[in-house]
């Protein structure tokens, strides 16, 4: 059975910092492009940043650009969400999942993913 896990959420200031941890048991995560997502409530799942297999091309949502970075290690089989200069609009629960069909152009369409791990909040608040 696949069972995606996230990790690493918590309350920070803003400008903080916050590393997530993605892991899996049943899946190896370099096999599949894996995505980054978070959700506020009443809003819909919005993709964050994705790592694809093989070479790990990166691609980011243009809110998180040059403040997140996706990383792999594939020893460890965990996906890490490095996330800095954090800002209140952050704020939400953040779940990895992997790519399992092509249904959407947009690489972060949540349609094209699975395996949904249940999350972990961050929260950016003074």
């Amino acid at each position: 059975q696949v069972q995606f896990v996230e990790s690493g959420g918590g309350l920070v200031q803003p400008g903080g910092s916050l590393r997530l941890s993605c892991t899996a048991s049943g899946f190896t995560l370099d096999t599949s492009p894996i995505a980054w997502f978070r959700q506020v409530p009443g809003k819909e799942r919005e993709g964050v940043s994705r790592i694809s297999s093989g070479n790990g091309t990166t691609h980011y949502a243009d809110s998180v650009k040059g403040r997140f970075t996706i990383s792999r290690d594939s020893a460890r089989n965990t996906v890490y969400l490095q996330m800095n200069s954090l800002k209140p609009e952050d704020t939400a629960v953040y779940s990895c999942a992997a790519q399992t069909r092509r249904v959407s152009p947009d690489l972060l369409s949540p349609r094209r993913y699975d395996y949904w791990g249940p999350g972990t909040q961050v929260t950016v608040s003074s």
